[in-house]
Order: structure tokens, then C-alpha cells, then sequence
């Protein structure tokens, strides 16, 4: 009698935990990748070509990240650092051109001591090309993306047991469920939520050894006023208050750290070209006030707006930020790594409205000096790009989101050459670059950019494996090539997409080889990862 009620008992706690149980994930594969980004794309053929399944998990409805949205102009640095997959990218961009007989192709910028021999290659491109050549990539690997899979931004959406991650589940409630995951995600999502250690902003120079981390009001020389100009709703009268985007001061602490992030921008794709030309269209919350401060830089003799619209071929440009009044939407942005989707929407909505309003107040409004609006008048968005978005990139740029805190961090100290680099999976050569983080009132009353810092490490250098891996205790099965460990600073050299693409093709190889052991990411051997690497035509060192 007492084992029959012992027997029952335990049929019916079975039943009620089956009732409770989680569903069955929608999709279920060896490796899954978070984040259609130029490092997620690498991942996902990386793994496939080893003969893993693998699920690419697109936040949006599109691929390609920053590549496919605007920035056409490639920040490469150093080209010989670049190898595998990534190299074959800028490969099929010159094959792509060449066999449509296009020689509409401006030559990128050169840094100073670099010659590069690019006979083979091209760095320059439009946002449809890229993404034409990274669907090819996918169609011919047999990887098919999941579209619209936004992940929740809470606990809840990355179920961990056994120090592993097991699934990570969508605000809509799809599911998918993996052996190994890779958080290629700009903002970190997937590692966050994992429970990962993480950082906002700028470490203080004393955290890490660092010269250019924290706050840098003295060094912050590029991208700022040239001229006085007063920040005040009514000038010489402090009294009136500050005009919109500025804070009131002080300068702060030199080198101290806080949790500013650096500039966000829509990476315009424009045009002269009256043929492809689509006018800009004046936002519904348009304000002249917001642009106050830039009509008074012209009304001082500023007249350099126009230097950051770097060519690409067929007549249209990739445009950046320049100067001390931009496109760089500064300090408008620190609520964006942790948002919640509505957060970040109300911010991205935000930018939208602040750049569109700075092209139609540049071309329309009489406060701006004729020469400028003439200057301004032939310009338009390109009609042929992201016409299912009004001809506006459908993302922004998040030049800095979380930053993984792991048992390695890269630091400028690595950058430089002054502290060994171990285990490379891949090369970085840019400038330690970092765009404005904060408009204020200056100690003579007048309005400073503070932030930006352009300083080149000096070299080559090597990324670390370790700075893809979580610590142990926190992740044994994620790997995380684009929110990397690294401070502020050495992350500003870093965050390029052609060394994205090398850590997510390098992620990819690592966990084939963590898959075939059987083993945690921390432990994939080195010496068989860098063979691996090299097969695959990967530069791990100083380039000859």
C-alpha cells in the first residue's frame, strides 16, 4: 500500500513538472550565432565549413551590420594585417566592380608609413554590394539566417544550467536551443544576458596602465571647436542658460573614468547625382533651436562641414562626422547598451530626427550663411540604397556597446608592444580612436568637445583569444568576437569591422575544434587552433 501511494505520488509529480516543463526549442543546432554583424556572417561560414550545423540568429531583417549600412569607406588600417575570410571579402568587393566593368573607384585614404599592395583587393564599396556579396557567401554555405529574432533583454532570454548557455529565447517566443553560442551581437546582448561580466564607458587611465582612457579634456584636439563660440541662449549671458546638447562643465579630471560612451551616427550613403538623387526630408520634430551652436561656428568663419564625405564608387559617399559640429549626435547616446527595445528605439528615433533636421537646416534655414546652403544645395540620399527605409541606413552605428570583463582584457599597454599579447587570433593596426563623448561649457565660458582621441598604436598588433572567452565560472560554451574584453581606448582600435571579421571567422574555427573535443571554449588547444587558422589563411603576427 505505501509503496502503490509512494508509485502514485510519483507519476503525478511527474505529470505536473511535464505540465511545466519549457517547450521545445523551435530550432536546435551544434552552434548558435547571435547577430547577422560581419563577425556573425564569418562565424556562421566558419563553422558550416567544418561540417557543424549552425543557426544565425538576425536581430533585424537584414545582414551585415555596419558593411551593409553606410560605412563603405573601410576603416582598415594596415591591409597586409587582414587575411581569411575577411580579406576575401574586400577580394569579391574588387570582382564584384570588375565584372560589371565599374571604374568609378576612388582610392582610400593611406596612413602615414603604411604602403599596401592591393592589386587584388578594394576597400571601397556601396551598401548594396556588400550585402550582395555576404547573401552569396551564405546561399553558397548553405547557412540561412533567422530573421526578426530579437532577443529578450532580461534574464530570461539566455537559459544557462551547468555553466553553459542552452538556449536563448526571442521576445516573441521562438527558441533555440545549441551545443555552443556566439554573441556577435554590437551591444553584447546575448553575453549579458548570460550573466557575463561586462562594462559601460571609460575605465580610469589608472585601471588598466592606460594613457588615453577616462576623462581627456586635454587631448581631445580633433573634431572640436577651432573658434569660440558661446553656449549660451543668450550670448555673454550665462544666466540664460545653455542651448540644447551641452552640458555645463567642469572639465573633470584628467584620466578619471566614468560611464560615457563615445558618439553615435547614421553613416550616410549621399549623392550628387541627379539621377539617383532623393531630396532630404524635413523631420516632423524638426527644430531649428537644436543647431543653434553651429549656426554661430559659421557665423565665426568655420566653413570645413563637407570634409567627411568620402567617395565610393558610382558618384556616392560614405559620410562621417568632421568637426566640432556634426553628425555625431554627442552624449545623446548612454541609455543605449542596457535599453530595453523601447529605450533604444526612443534614441535611435532620436538620432534619426537630430541628423535629418542637420541636413535640412544646413540646406534650408536663412540662420545658415548662403555659401553653406549653396554648398549643401546638390546633395541628396541615395535613391538606389535601403529604399525599403526611405533611402536612410536601417542601422546606426554603435561604435561602442558592452565590453566583456574576462580574465584577459586587451588595454592599450597590449596595443602598443609594452605587454605580451598571447595565444593571436587575429591582427588590429587602427587608431586607438575614439569619437566625442560630451559637449560642455569650457573654463572661458565657451562650448568644447571632449572624447576624441586619434592616436596610432604604433604597429601591428595581436588580438587575443582570451579576450573572446568569458571566465570560466561564467560561460563554458560562448564565444564573443565583437563585444570583446578590452578597455575603452584599446576597444576604439579594435571595433573595426575588417578585425571583426577576423574574430568571428576565428570564434567559428575555435568552436569546431571545442565541439570536437568535447571540451569547454576555455580549452581548445592553442597550438591546434593557430594551425587551423593559419590553413585558413589568417594573419596571426606581424606582417612581413
Amino acid at each position: 500500500m505505501f509503496r502503490a501511494a509512494k508509485l502514485l505520488c510519483a507519476v503525478l509529480l511527474a505529470s505536473a513538472s511535464a505540465g511545466h516543463a519549457a517547450p521545445a526549442p523551435d530550432l536546435r543546432a551544434q552552434v548558435v550565432i547571435y547577430g547577422c554583424t560581419p563577425a556573425g556572417i564569418t562565424a556562421a561560414i566558419a563553422v558550416k565549413r567544418r561540417g557543424h550545423n549552425v543557426v544565425l540568429a538576425c536581430r533585424d531583417g537584414w545582414i551585415g551590420g555596419m558593411s551593409t549600412n553606410g560605412l563603405g569607406y573601410a576603416d582598415a588600417g594596415d591591409h597586409k594585417a587582414i587575411g581569411g575570410l575577411a580579406r576575401q571579402f574586400y577580394r569579391d568587393v574588387k570582382s564584384y566592380y570588375a565584372e560589371r566593368h565599374i571604374t568609378d573607384i576612388p582610392a582610400p585614404q593611406r596612413h602615414p608609413g603604411i604602403a599596401n599592395d592591393d592589386r587584388d583587393t578594394q576597400w571601397v564599396f556601396e551598401p548594396h554590394v556588400a550585402e550582395a556579396i555576404y547573401r552569396n557567401w551564405l546561399t553558397r554555405n548553405g547557412v540561412v539566417p533567422v530573421y526578426d529574432f530579437k532577443l529578450r533583454l532580461d534574464r530570461s532570454g539566455v537559459v544557462v544550467r551547468g555553466g553553459k548557455v542552452r538556449e536563448m529565447i526571442a521576445e516573441d517566443g521562438r527558441r533555440i536551443a545549441g551545443d555552443l553560442f556566439i554573441d556577435a551581437s554590437y551591444e553584447g546582448d546575448l553575453m549579458a544576458m548570460a550573466g557575463v561580466s561586462f562594462t559601460i564607458g571609460r575605465e580610469a587611465n589608472a585601471q588598466y596602465g592606460e594613457t588615453l582612457n577616462g576623462n581627456q579634456p586635454r587631448n581631445s584636439v580633433s573634431h572640436n571647436f577651432t573658434r569660440d563660440v558661446d553656449p549660451h541662449v543668450v550670448p555673454g549671458k550665462p544666466e540664460s542658460g545653455l542651448l540644447p546638447r551641452i552640458e555645463p562643465g567642469p572639465a573633470g579630471v584628467e584620466g578619471a573614468g566614468d560611464k560615457r560612451i563615445q558618439a553615435y551616427t547614421y553613416r550616410l550613403c549621399m549623392t550628387k547625382r541627379p539621377d539617383i538623387r532623393a531630396p532630404f526630408v524635413k523631420p516632423a520634430h524638426y527644430d531649428p533651436r537644436q543647431y543653434e551652436l553651429l549656426a554661430r561656428y559659421y557665423d565665426t568663419g568655420w566653413r570645413d562641414p563637407f570634409t567627411k564625405y568620402d567617395a565610393i564608387p558610382n558618384g556616392k559617399t560614405d559620410t562621417n562626422n568632421f568637426g566640432g559640429f556634426s553628425f555625431d549626435n554627442i552624449g545623446m547616446n548612454y541609455g543605449y547598451p542596457t535599453g530595453s527595445y523601447a529605450e533604444r528605439e526612443r534614441i535611435l528615433a532620436e538620432h534619426r530626427d537630430y541628423q535629418q533636421g542637420l541636413l535640412w537646416f544646413m540646406q534650408n534655414d536663412p540662420r545658415v550663411p548662403a555659401d553653406v546652403r549653396a554648398a549643401m544645395a546638390p546633395w541628396g540620399l541615395c535613391a538606389d540604397e535601403f529604399r525599403d527605409n526611405g533611402n536612410w541606413p536601417r542601422e546606426i552605428y554603435v561604435r561602442e556597446g558592452r565590453r566583456m570583463v574576462s580574465d584577459f582584457v586587451m588595454a592599450e599597454k597590449h596595443l602598443r608592444g609594452q605587454a605580451p599579447t598571447p595565444q593571436s587570433v587575429g591582427l588590429g593596426s587602427y587608431n586607438m580612436d575614439s569619437h566625442n563623448v560630451r559637449r560642455y561649457v569650457d573654463a572661458r565660458g565657451f562650448a568644447r568637445n571632449e572624447g576624441n582621441i586619434e592616436v596610432s598604436p604604433g604597429r601591428v598588433y595581436e588580438i587575443s583569444y582570451r579576450s573572446l572567452l568569458p571566465r570560466r565560472g561564467e560561460a563554458r560554451n560562448l564565444l564573443v568576437p565583437a563585444a570583446i574584453s578590452a578597455s575603452h581606448i584599446a576597444y576604439g582600435s579594435i571595433r573595426m569591422e575588417p578585425v571583426f571579421m577576423i574574430l568571428g571567422e576565428s570564434a567559428g574555427i575555435a568552436a569546431s575544434l571545442s565541439l570536437r573535443s568535447q571540451g569547454d571554449v576555455q580549452d581548445v588547444p592553442y597550438e591546434a587552433l593557430e594551425r587551423e587558422l593559419v590553413a585558413a589563411g589568417q594573419v596571426l603576427h606581424q606582417p612581413k
